[in-house]
Order: structure tokens, then sequence, then C-alpha cells
């Protein structure tokens, strides 16, 4: 037995030109080039930066009219105007201070239908009901009602922005909560939570990038509804003024007058606060909860 090679070593090798192997840094400093193409906001303001580059090039170098599509520098200089009047910034006021009572009503009211749907069956039977009546429903298709019941004013506004908000919200929120784990529900039912607290301090938590992302949507929805009601009669809100209607009427007074550089002013600006809303506010939210939480990447 002692002659019999042993088949399962492996002979010795040796590299004699290991000096030459081609290694690379493990880690090395980034450039400043690096570092700044790495930032998220830097990359979408290039973005932006090439789109109104392209629509300034375009503009000059075409034969469009200035009443089909302004120059981006006429339109920039239309919105300096609208701005430093003041005109244009109590119009935006006129229209966040609707907007935001209208969300808020609309948060609590599905707040509401969710809890009932989420601690009971018959709640859970309103809400989805409800929700496939009313969700493909245009909220703008309810404004005929709104102008019937409530008159010309903030209330029919009020009345349409609910419509927007309380669908897309409850139903996020509700898909959320019941894609919680079982585990962490026995684990909550052990704590003996129950009802509202059981709601509280688990199932929002646990589902909150879902009722974030419905938040996020409810908003948009919200946002254009309130600039399309305007743009038929957001000039009634308060009294007879040029300043009394909101962002949506200074785009239709505007384009009554043919000042289409104040027009793409108007629009730019519901732009300007969408991207305020999206990449400030719910990204602030975003990173205090879920990103801090370890439940979205970052």
């Amino acid at each position: 037995m002692s002659n019999v090679p042993n088949i399962l070593t492996r002979p010795e090798f040796e590299a004699s030109e290991i000096g030459k192997a081609v290694t690379s840094d493990v880690a090395r400093k980034l450039t400043l080039f690096e570092r700044i193409s790495d930032m998220h906001s830097v990359r979408k303001l290039t973005i932006l930066v090439l789109l109104v580059a392209l629509w300034e090039l375009y503009t000059r170098w075409s034969e469009v009219s200035p009443l089909i599509l302004p120059r981006f520098s006429s339109t920039a200089y239309a919105l300096y105007l609208a701005v430093a009047g003041e005109q244009l910034l109590i119009m935006v006021w006129n229209s966040v201070t609707v907007l935001i009572a209208g969300y808020i009503i609309g948060l609590v009211i599905a707040t509401i239908l969710t809890t009932a749907a989420t601690t009971t069956r018959f709640g859970s039977d309103i809400l989805s009901t409800l929700t496939a009546m009313l969700n493909p429903l245009p909220a703008i298709a309810l404004l005929p009602l709104a102008l019937l019941w409530f008159g010309l004013g903030a209330d029919a506004i009020i009345f349409t922005l609910l419509h927007s908000v309380i669908w897309p919200v409850a139903l996020n929120a509700h898909v959320g909560f019941m894609s919680v784990s079982e585990t962490q529900r026995m684990v909550g039912r052990n704590y003996g939570l129950k009802g509202l607290i059981y709601v509280g301090k688990l199932l929002i938590p646990a589902a909150f990038p879902q009722i974030l992302m419905g938040l996020k949507i409810g908003w948009a929805y919200a946002w254009r509804t309130l600039i399309a009601a305007e743009l038929v009669f957001g000039g009634s809100i308060s009294d007879t003024t040029e300043t009394s209607g909101g962002l949506g009427w200074f785009i239709f007074a505007n384009q009554m007058d043919l000042q289409i550089p104040h027009v793409f002013a108007g629009l730019f600006m519901v732009i300007l606060v969408g991207v305020f809303v999206e990449n400030v506010i719910f990204n602030f939210i975003e990173n205090r909860t879920v990103r801090r939480w370890g439940m979205q990447a970052r």
C-alpha cells in the first residue's frame, strides 16, 4: 500500500514572475468630476439644462411662431416680471392654500376608510366597492356637480380635490397593510395590540413605503385637478381683483390676452411647485422614515 502514489495530492506550483502581475487599486480617491456626477441632484439639473437649451435653440433656428412656442428666454423674462410684481406669487399662494385644505381633509377621510377596512370585514367591503366605483372617475368630471352644490368658490374646488386624494391614498395604504407579513401581525397580537393602537404602532410603520407612495400619487392628482379647476373658474375664488384667482386662472387669463410667454411662465411655475414638493418635502419625509429604517435603498 505504501508504494501506491497518492493521486489526490496536487503537485506544487511556484509562479516565478508574480511581480509582473497587473493589480488595481482596492480603493482610490474619486476625481472631482466623478464626485459631482455622482450627485443625484446634479444629474437631474443637467437634464433640465439640456432640455432648456434645446428649447431655446429650436425656437431661435426654426420658423415657429411665438404665439405657438415662445423662446425660453422670453418665458424666463415673463416669469421674472410676474414674480417681481408679486402677482404670480399671490396666485401660487392662493392655489397652495386651497390645495392644502383639500389634501388634509382627503387624508382624514382616507385614514378613516383605511382603518375601517383594516379592522373590519364590512369596512373592507365598503372601501373595495367605493374604490372600484369612483377611482376610475376623473376628478374634473365632478366639477359640474361641485358648481351646483357649492357655487363658484373655494369649497367647490376642495370638493373636487377630495376625489383626487381619497382613493389613491386609501387604496395604497390598504394594499400596504395587507402586505404586512403574518409574522409581524402575530408579534403585534402577542404584545396585546388591538384596534387603532394595532394600526398605529404596527401596520403604519410596516406599510409606510406603500403609504408614502399613495401620498405622492394623491398629491400629484390633486395638483393637476386644482390647476384644471382653476382654469375654469379660479378667478371667482374670493373677489374680482386680478390676483384673486389661482395659478390656473393666471394661465387662462394670459392665454385670453395672447400673452403666450406668460402662459408658459405659469406652466413653468406649475412644474417648479411640483418639483419642489416631490424633491424637497417628500424626499425629506422619505429620508427620515423608510430610508433611515432600512426599508429602501439610498
